[in-house]
């Protein structure tokens, strides 16, 4: 097949197969890829479009997906090198995006096991944040923003536990979203913790993360955590009149100084679009109490999914040690964190009564050297949406010292998830708001 006889779908592939050849040596975002049945389906999205039927928006772009996703004739490693069987079927979510016309090109790396926020894999390499030489993309969907950042696609999908899609949003520059609880099934998905665990998606602007939700979204009765169709509220009108909730954030956690100014900054350029932004209190809310609660949730559950396997090959001794704590854990210090999370919904529902939304800075820190300190905090702001189960979108802003992005999220109300996207769209013109080229621009 040459170029001169290829369309846009297939000459779209080719050009990322070319910039990961050149780049993900050093950059390390994918585990696998898979050329061949990635340019056999662009062909046959190329004919649709020749035919005029093309499946929707989507078909023909190209998307890559976590390695704890199952696809399709590969092992589902999940960060390790202990699952070498590969999968029989593709996830729910990796069968939708293909059947919606989408390509996919592999697999990403990721923080072994999702337990963690740096991407600094033992087993398939450091990935780096394409902004910045030596710096994490965060985690644990490391590899889902690095791959976007680099420009190798246009979409990916990661998990979220406690923020594990929004902090590499975030670091990267990019647009995230952490769904409300079983909007988004997880048939096929390796679990850290079923409790806390939802799939979601990035990319560059919150229209293609809309048009992802549409083709993804809804039950499947393999997953009996997955809600019926979700009616959300009617999308908003514009920014004026909206009501948005601040919680004190430089109280509740120690943030880097560009962040504070970047969020600052972001939340008057609401105030002059006409919303209405007022200072909220989230009863009993300790981020840090929470996010151990969560970690001791995962490290609990995790142990649970791995089971006896733990004890064989093909984990680090740092990743072991995680969850042979969470094994040890007692039946009191259990209960306590799922008491923690229980108590911090409904405080959550309390403060969002009454508002639209609630922002916060999406993570206290920007991106931050491999070879740096990991801050303990790095969740602080995420974990709140995971223990409500509501809907969160990372927006990247636009630092003021010009270095590396910060972001804010915009916490919804359960099944607000579309409300959220449109509302992105309107705020994406904003001033604070990093502004890059749209997935429809880039086609």
């Amino acid at each position: 097949m040459t170029k001169a006889a290829s369309g846009p779908a297939v000459a779209r592939v080719e050009e990322a197969f070319a910039r990961i050849a050149e780049r993900d040596g050093d950059i390390r975002s994918f585990v696998a890829t898979l050329q061949d049945s990635a340019l056999s389906d662009a062909e046959a999205s190329d004919q649709r479009r020749r035919d005029g039927c093309l499946h929707g928006p989507l078909d023909g772009v190209a998307f890559a997906v976590k390695d704890n996703l199952a696809v399709a004739g590969l092992p589902t490693w999940s960060g390790t090198r202990a699952f070498d069987t590969p999968a029989a079927r593709d996830a729910t979510v990796v069968a939708r995006m293909r059947a919606a016309g989408m390509v996919l090109i592999g697999t990403l790396n990721m923080h072994e096991g999702a337990l963690g926020a740096t991407t600094d894999n033992p087993f398939w390499g450091r990935c780096m944040n394409p902004l910045k030489e030596g710096y994490t993309p965060g985690g644990s969907s490391g590899g889902s923003a690095a791959a976007i950042a680099a420009d190798f696609v246009p979409v990916t999908l990661g998990t979220d536990t406690m923020g594990s899609v929004r902090i590499p949003a975030a670091y990267c520059g990019l647009w995230g979203l952490k769904p409300t609880r079983g909007r988004i099934p997880a048939t096929g998905l390796t679990h850290l913790s079923w409790t806390l665990d939802t799939i979601g998606p990035l990319a560059r602007d919150p229209a293609t993360l809309a048009d992802v939700l549409r083709i993804i979204e809804g039950p499947d009765p393999e997953d009996p955590m997955s809600a019926p169709k979700m009616l959300g509220p009617d999308l908003p009108d514009g920014i004026s009149g909206l009501r948005l909730g601040v919680p004190d954030v430089a109280s509740l956690a120690e943030c880097e100084p560009a962040i504070l100014s970047s969020f600052e900054e972001f939340l008057t350029a609401l105030r002059e679009a006409g919303a209405v932004v007022k200072p909220i209190h989230i009863t009993g809310w300790d981020p840090g109490a929470l996010r151990r609660a969560g970690l001791l949730i995962s490290e609990v559950e995790g142990a649970e999914v791995i089971g006896a396997r733990l004890d064989g090959p093909g984990f680090s001794d740092a990743f072991r040690a995680m969850l042979d704590y969470g094994r040890r854990a007692g039946s009191v210090r259990l209960a306590r964190a799922y008491r923690e999370v229980q108590r911090l919904s409904a405080a959550f529902d309390r403060a969002i009564d009454g508002l639209d939304g609630i922002i916060l800075p999406t993570a206290p820190q920007r991106a931050f050297p491999h070879d740096a300190a990991v801050p303990p905090n790095q969740a602080d702001f995420t974990a709140l949406a995971n223990a409500a189960g509501a809907p969160a979108l990372t927006v990247p802003l636009t630092a003021p010292d010009a270095g590396l992005p910060a972001a804010a999220q915009i916490v919804g109300r359960r099944g607000g998830d579309h409300w959220l996207l449109a509302l992105g769209g309107m705020i994406a013109a904003l001033g604070p708001v990093r502004r890059d080229a749209t997935e429809a621009e880039r086609r």
